[in-house]
């Protein structure tokens, strides 16, 4: 899909929460969770590794019609979404109907789940409260990567990241 205008993170999010999918939001959607300055066309998500957590999450994505992603085929090519199949791999690249998915079990730099969500905190995206990983976990894992677009956005992610602590003394003092 990767076109904007079509992009609907908070129909993803509905079918996670509506699944009882324990996950945390990562990368592009989470930075601008925290003021940071950027756009993106797809949606990151770290789940917790249980069973019964993927198998909600497959529920998830059968609701949201999955299909792989790829460079040669954009507009996704079926598989079998069940736990089975999710187990087999540490990264899925996803098309639903609501746009760009992307499932991260462990995103570089950090242990995954249960690492993201002791700093995670509930936001407001697109209307729904969902766990979204700190910024700073979000640097953490961008600089660990150690990609182009990354290091593209790390230095706008830093700058958000120091006044989000200015604010956040400057609070504290008053």
């Amino acid at each position: 899909m990767n076109d904007i205008a079509e992009f609907q993170p908070g129909e993803i999010l509905r079918a996670l929460e509506a699944h009882h999918v324990d996950y945390v939001v990562i990368g592009a959607i989470a930075a601008i969770a925290a003021g940071a300055p950027i756009l993106t066309t797809d949606l990151d998500v770290t789940p917790s590794r249980s069973e019964e957590n993927v198998e909600r999450l497959s529920f998830a994505l059968r609701d949201l019609d999955a299909k792989l992603r790829s460079a040669e085929s954009p507009e996704g090519v079926p598989f079998p979404i069940d736990v089975d199949s999710l187990a087999t791999a540490e990264t899925w690249t996803l098309v639903t109907r609501a746009g760009d998915l992307d499932v991260v079990f462990a995103p570089a730099g950090t242990q995954g789940y249960e690492d993201l969500r002791r700093g995670a905190r509930r936001e407001r995206i697109a209307g729904i409260s969902v766990p979204v990983a700190a910024l700073a976990d979000v640097i953490r894992s961008k600089e660990a990567a150690n990609r182009e677009k990354d290091a593209m956005a790390l230095p706008i992610l830093r700058r958000t990241l120091e006044g989000v602590r200015s604010r956040s003394s400057h609070g504290r003092r008053g």
